[in-house]
């Protein structure tokens, strides 16, 4: 393991921080842009916006508090697991040893801290907590038994956090099952159901079936489809690519004609 890297000297902090404010400064006065002193001085443009508005004298001071939660970071999503699995009995310089052989640099004070905080219900959320939009559409729309436990856990805990997911989740899954065994003599209720009670994007998805809803009902009915259809269309749309500019019509129509 490597050990930890040494902090710099609090006066060479300080002696950076004022280069690097008065290099800011020097180029706001020939007005520049944010983004054009950030190219300049290869900064982000947030740090070039915090020399701006903030006084020399509390740079140093304010780099040297955001430090330890920047370092925290990215374990602060096993930090919040782990204290929520053993239901808050866990031992702080256990679980700081354990990221410590995860990569952490930190000190031991600053998970304490991040631990008081979980203890008092004030820390804030962790993002890598929280699963994209795109996880949990992929859990709503799957058969709930094909879940895992740990993602139907989460998904539980998704649905208690925003109702909104709740009443969506349940649409979802009774539209999904409709089209699994065709079932289209429910959608009128579910469109009902939905115009009541759905988010406003599911709403207006079932104003748009209601507009075609002798077309869907059916589509949801029958066992015929435009399937194959649809299959035939991308076929020539592959094909006529691959010869734009370099055959005639009379040898795509030979090429669709023949194909087995």
């Amino acid at each position: 393991m490597l050990p930890p890297p040494a902090e710099l000297p609090r006066t060479q902090i300080i002696e950076r921080a004022r280069h690097r404010y008065e290099d800011i400064h020097r180029l706001l006065e020939k007005r520049w842009t944010i983004s054009a002193i950030a190219r300049r001085l290869n900064l982000d443009r947030k740090t070039v916006r915090r020399f701006r508005d903030t006084d020399l004298d509390e740079l140093p001071a304010s780099a040297r508090e955001r430090r330890p939660n920047g370092v925290l970071e990215p374990f602060k999503a096993y930090l919040n697991a782990r204290f929520t699995e053993a239901q808050g009995q866990v031992s702080g310089t256990r679980l700081f040893l354990e990221i410590q052989a995860r990569g952490y640099r930190g000190s031991r004070q600053v998970v304490r801290k991040h631990f008081a905080a979980l203890r008092a219900g004030t820390a804030e959320p962790v993002r890598a907590d929280i699963p994209s939009p795109r996880k949990i559409t992929s859990w709503i729309m799957r058969p709930r038994e094909t879940l895992t436990e740990s993602q139907d856990e989460r998904l539980l805990q998704v649905r208690l956090a925003c109702p909104d997911i709740t009443r969506a989740c349940v649409l979802a899954r009774a539209f999904a099952d409709m089209v699994r065994h065709q079932r289209g003599y429910l959608l009128l209720e579910w469109i009902r159901r939905a115009e009541q009670d759905a988010p406003k994007p599911m709403k207006g998805f079932a104003g748009f079936l209601r507009q075609d809803l002798d077309a869907v009902t059916a589509g949801l009915t029958l066992r015929w489809s435009s399937g194959v259809v649809e299959g035939h269309v991308n076929g020539v749309k592959t094909l006529k690519p691959a010869m734009y500019g370099r055959a005639s019509f009379a040898l795509l129509r030979t090429r669709i004609l023949t194909q087995p």
